[in-house]
């Protein structure tokens, strides 16, 4: 049971983490937070705008691997792998 609570850990922390470097991305490069979503998928920038928001991710993995976290760490590269998903379809 707690290698299925770790696994849906990594995999929330994964998304979290990816979601509010989303936001900090668009907020630096549009100076606004949720209508700069708007202009950036106008211009057809939110896929590489997710996927420079995925980078708190590597970190987060790398940490977690020094504290021998590896079922966290398995839930971040789901995590990822499901972003490159919702990348490639934008």
């Amino acid at each position: 049971m707690k290698q299925k609570k770790d696994f849906i850990i990594g995999l929330l922390i994964g998304l979290l983490s990816a979601f509010i470097g989303t936001l900090v991305v668009v907020y630096i490069f549009t100076n606004q937070t949720i209508s700069g979503f708007e202009v950036i998928r106008k211009g057809g920038l939110l896929g590489k705008v997710i996927t420079l928001g995925c980078i708190p991710n590597l970190i987060i993995f790398f940490l977690l691997l020094k504290k021998n976290k590896d079922l966290m760490g398995r839930g971040i590269v789901l995590a990822m792998f499901l972003l490159v998903i919702l990348t490639l379809v934008l």
